[in-house]
């Protein structure tokens, strides 16, 4: 607690926040990236550790299919039958090569959609969900704004074939990506290098498009992965590793080669996992700022460069708590609790429920009492009556 409070009652009022001096410190250079936009976030706690562009709206070609499956995955049951339409078969580009009239499960399409990046199982999957693709958008794109949080993604469809307005950012897809990463569905299937597919059409092994993810590329840790290119996009790559206690994803955008985002990819990483470690703030502590009173919900974890044990902490008067880094950059933002609020650390009455259980000790206490009396009245009374009895009878 003590340790919390020390950045607490050391501020500088300002007109929103409260800011701690920066600590000087030597910094590991972070690397030249040659993507347009990329950033690289703790899949764990959000924290961003490296970003280029990461905020500029990008077509993000078929890392659309990362929102696409995890909406279909919250959003639908895996064990429903699908009924492929002509339309999901007229799609251009990479394809499962389904049949007008093949029915598949919802679970096999989204395979299809991540593994093979499947633009037919996209448009299947979106008439299953929504009845149209172009619901499907609307759907989708509100589920990640009010679900997820992103605020530049605006979808057109499910695969991420190019349409002028279908964009998103780096950052955003970060986002999408961290949060998908909490559900096991996805996690199994985007972490997925082959899968036998028996399909109408064809049987065959459908096999990942990510280099890195199935080894022709090597990196230590890889453990999942989405590619994506249309002309206008250029190549992207999205990118999940794990070392140690270390969980990166890595997203790259607008890049001119393959071999640039892979190279690019395994830079970031190699920069996170050198050079960057996990603290914590202890939680169900109290801040006090601007006359109010908030509370840290629980233990909150952020990551930083290595013996960067003071960062720099600011507090919003909205009960943000929010984490930049040494060149000034946020690195995360927690919401807190305001102390009295039905989510805070709100007390539960414990003087009522101290006055309810006093009364139920008087009120049990008042009938044994009853009790006691009427026995002692009826022994005392029977005891007259056998004497009156005894009388009579002498």
């Amino acid at each position: 607690m003590a340790k919390i409070i020390v950045f607490i009652t050391t501020f500088v009022t300002m007109n929103t926040l409260f800011l701690l001096p920066v600590f000087a410190q030597t910094s590991p250079s972070a690397p030249v990236v040659s993507s347009q936009s990329a950033v690289m976030i703790d899949a764990d706690n959000g924290s961003i550790l490296y970003e280029k562009n990461s905020t500029t709206p990008m077509y993000p070609a078929s890392l659309t299919k990362i929102a696409t499956a995890i909406y279909a995955i919250e959003n639908g049951d895996l064990e429903d039958r699908v009924t492929v339409s002509e339309n999901a078969v007229d799609i251009e580009g990479t394809t499962v090569f389904l049949e007008a009239g093949e029915q598949l499960t919802l679970k096999k399409l989204i395979q299809g959609l991540l593994i093979n990046s499947g633009n037919d199982a996209g448009i299947a999957i979106a008439e299953h969900l929504s009845g149209s693709v172009d619901q499907f958008a609307e759907d989708m794109n509100n589920y990640l704004k009010n679900k997820i949080g992103v605020e530049q993604t605006h979808f057109k469809n499910p695969h991420g074939l190019f349409h002028p307005d279908h964009t998103t950012t780096a950052k955003d897809l970060s986002m999408i990506t961290k949060y998908a990463l909490k559900n096991r569905e996805f996690r199994d299937i985007f972490g997925t290098v082959e899968m036998e597919w028996h399909g109408k059409s064809w049987d065959t092994t459908l096999i990942s498009h990510h280099k890195m993810l199935k080894g022709e590329i090597p990196f230590e840790g890889v453990a999942g992965g989405k590619t994506g290119y249309v002309d206008q996009s250029g190549h992207t790559l999205a990118t999940l590793a794990k070392r140690e206690h270390l969980n990166l994803i890595v997203i790259t955008m607008q890049s001119q080669y393959k071999r640039d985002a892979y190279q690019d990819t395994a830079s970031l990483l190699n920069y996170g996992f050198d050079h960057f470690e996990t603290s914590s703030i202890k939680g169900r502590s109290k801040v006090e700022f601007k006359n109010k009173e908030f509370i840290i919900p629980e233990n909150l974890t952020y990551t930083h460069l290595k013996n960067q044990d003071k960062v720099t902490k600011q507090m919003t008067k909205q009960g943000k708590l929010e984490l930049y880094n040494q060149n000034g950059e946020r690195m995360n933002s927690y919401q807190l609790v305001e102390a009295g609020s039905d989510h805070g650390d709100k007390k539960k009455e414990p003087v009522k429920k101290e006055e309810t259980s006093k009364s139920g000790i008087y009120v049990t206490s008042l009938m044994a009492g009853v009790i006691i009396a009427g026995f002692i009245g009826f022994v005392y009374r029977k005891k007259q009556i056998q004497k009156k009895s005894y009388k009579s009878f002498m």
